[in-house]
């Protein structure tokens, strides 16, 4: 798929959206990725992934991979079905209450294995939807490593990072990158000009 096909995929099914959002990094944007959206339609989600996992395949070792692991919630389908191009298992790490607050006052929250085992000297790729910082994937990564289980790959259907992003040296392959406007809570001019962000979640 070229990066005007899988785009054209986020707008028609609604994904690609123009506002005053909170991302999850916490910075602001006027555009953001809902692939909530466009996962919605199965039909769409299997070319994109498909088409995903072909790229990687092109850049990346996918031979004896036991299994592929996204952080939830976003990252859930995107594992799922890139798990099924791989024709391998899927799991995922899911949101547990951490220690402290955020600056919001909201408690912390860390991912962990809750439903699933990894079993060690296995070989895990990591997908996620959408990353900006790539924190969550970072924690997804540290899991599988802890495990005694290895990360071939990092798979995303968005980076948002504009390439700034990476995981100390584990190959990382996006379907598209794009790169709009962050700023922080106090630079960001919808804020000053009385506006209030909003996070519709991925």
């Amino acid at each position: 798929m070229t990066q005007d096909e899988v785009l054209e995929s986020f707008r028609s099914t609604g994904a690609l959206l123009e506002g005053h959002f909170e991302l999850r990094s916490k910075l602001h944007s006027n555009r953001y990725f809902q692939c909530a959206n466009v996962l919605r339609y199965p039909r769409v989600a299997a070319k994109l992934c498909d088409a995903l996992v072909g790229k990687a395949k092109l850049s990346c070792d996918l031979t004896d991979i036991d299994g592929v692991i996204s952080p939830a919630v976003g990252g859930i389908l995107v594992g799922h079905e890139v798990a099924r191009a791989l024709d391998v298992k899927c799991v995922f790490a899911e949101k547990v209450q951490g220690e402290g607050v955020d600056a919001g006052g909201k408690p912390n929250t860390v991912l962990a294995m809750r439903r699933f085992t990894l079993k060690p000297g296995e070989r895990y790729v990591v997908a996620e939807d959408v990353v900006t910082k790539g924190g969550r994937v970072q924690e997804t990564i540290d899991l599988v490593k802890a495990a005694g289980c290895e990360v071939a790959a990092v798979l995303l259907l968005v980076d948002r990072s504009g390439g700034s992003v990476s995981f100390d040296g584990i190959p990382m392959v996006s379907l598209m990158q794009m790169t709009p406007e962050t700023w922080s809570a106090q630079e960001c001019p919808m804020c000053k000009a009385g506006g209030h962000p909003v996070h519709p979640g991925s």
